[in-house]
């Protein structure tokens, strides 16, 4: 086994050795807690100069004098790329997670935060999902229907069961007929298609097929738009109170001024950005995460699916100390129960 930076064995041993027993304890880890509590087969020097090399290659650091040793970002980096243990879910945790989201409502938005309250409460951490990104849903159907002689309602339903209602005037009377099939032959050209793909050509073509009018065809592309959204991606977060139980943030001010970022849907998004189209789970530690107040922060995330598609992001927000292991245990099984359940969403 050789870490990342070229450690031999007995230093890559000695390494994962810290950094388990310093998310065990949250105390700085000295060679004489190592050669008592783990069979290193060395003696307490040998561990003592084995850690002040790892101190000297950036992988420990000692945050006094007189006291023990703490990982640095390097090494946890190295020790999640190249010394950590993989952990499977356990049946209990399994059959909590199916059971909770089992009980959710068939609503995409409930589904969601429900995923998002367990996790923050199994992990014991600060938990947000990222909603279906905009692009990732497809068009089911469209129904257009009167209200009055010059204004209707057009109601778009995505493969989420996601419906997006518009209100639409026309600048002449509506004929009922009409709204109908008009409303059939866009089902039958366009269901299935992702909603990025059609365009305004798809839409003049139908209208003009069945000989619907410019102001119709205005009112499905607003409908359409409503539907797709907004860029901004949505955000939902559980768990932050958790945040208090660490004690790398008993001091209130640091915790408030953390608090106070993630506050801000945007921040929380933008911490995982870059993993949205990512196919497996990753891991931002410390500097990582690029903003100076969360340098004691990691970040676990995995992407959850509709069919094939990663189509949102599943995260783990809590210290550097964190069971890593356990808690990307944790993630996985909750977004692959959370993608079943997405097959189950209310179409209204």
């Amino acid at each position: 086994m050789r870490g990342e930076g070229g450690l031999d064995k007995r230093k890559a041993y000695i390494l994962a050795t810290v950094v388990y027993e310093y998310i065990a304890t949250a105390e700085p880890v000295g060679s004489n807690t190592l050669t008592q509590k783990y069979n290193l087969g060395v003696s307490s020097a040998t561990v003592r100069n084995e850690m002040a090399e790892l101190e000297a290659e950036g992988y420990l650091v000692q945050p006094h004098t007189s006291a023990g040793r703490v990982p640095s970002d390097a090494g946890y980096r190295t020790y999640v790329d190249e010394l950590m243990a993989p952990e499977q879910l356990g049946t209990d945790d399994r059959r909590r997670i199916r059971d909770d989201l089992r009980d959710a409502s068939r609503e995409l938005d409930d589904i969601i935060e429900s995923a998002t309250r367990l996790l923050g409460r199994l992990s014991n951490n600060l938990a947000f999902v990222t909603k279906p990104q905009p692009d990732a849903q497809s068009f089911r159907h469209i129904q257009l229907i009167w209200l009055s002689a010059r204004t209707g309602v057009a109601i778009v339903v995505t493969s989420l069961g996601v419906a997006a209602q518009t209100l639409f005037e026309t600048t002449s009377d509506l004929d009922v007929e009409l709204l109908t099939r008009l409303s059939n032959a866009l089902n039958s050209r366009l269901s299935n298609r992702p909603l990025r793909e059609i365009g305004e050509a798809d839409v003049r073509a139908v209208t003009a097929e069945i000989g619907a009018g410019d102001d119709l065809a205005g009112a499905v592309l607003s409908a359409l738009r409503n539907a797709r959204g907004s860029d901004q991606q949505s955000v939902t977060a559980a768990g932050a109170q958790n945040l208090l139980d660490q004690p790398e943030f008993h001091d209130l001010r640091k915790l408030r001024s953390i608090l106070r970022i993630i506050e801000e849907q945007k921040t929380l998004y933008e911490l995982v950005a870059d993993a949205m189209n990512a196919e497996a789970p990753s891991v931002k530690i410390g500097a990582e995460l690029g903003f100076d107040e969360m340098s004691d922060l990691s970040v676990v995330t995995v992407p959850y699916r509709f069919g094939e598609r990663a189509i949102g992001m599943l995260s783990i927000l809590g210290p550097r100390r964190m069971p890593y292991a356990r808690l990307l245990a944790l993630a996985s099984g909750t977004a692959e129960t959370l993608s079943e359940r997405l097959n189950d969403v209310e179409t209204p």
